[in-house]
């Protein structure tokens, strides 16, 4: 077979391609691999940025139960004050955590009624 003054036989021909589609899906991959890496980059910068976000928010909680614990002083006095956000801090921290038990919790079995 001659095209534009080229002799190549089948098996030629054939080996040419198999190697070009070997490059292509090699350049493929190297592709997906690179924008893979970019999406994982762009991830890593946004949750550095919510865990700093999160500590902050922590820090100004945590502002707050100290500020709680300072105006109850002076109603009834630092230790009882102290105590008082204390428990109504781990009765709503209980609260919640009953709340994600019973979303945890596997649905009832659906039984024969016979």
């Amino acid at each position: 077979m001659t095209f534009a003054g080229h002799k190549d036989s089948v098996p030629d021909l054939l080996s040419r391609l198999i190697e070009d589609a070997k490059a292509a899906a090699s350049a493929e991959l190297n592709l997906r691999k690179i924008r893979l890496t970019d999406r994982i980059a762009a991830y890593k910068t946004a949750m550095i940025f919510f865990a700093v976000a999160g500590v902050l928010a922590l820090a100004a909680l945590i502002a707050l139960l100290v500020g709680a614990i300072l105006s109850l002083a002076t109603l009834i006095g630092p230790g009882f004050a102290t105590l008082a956000v204390v428990f109504g801090v781990l009765l709503i921290a209980g609260v919640l955590a009953m709340i994600g038990k019973a979303r945890l919790a596997p649905p009832a079995p659906v039984g024969d009624a016979a």
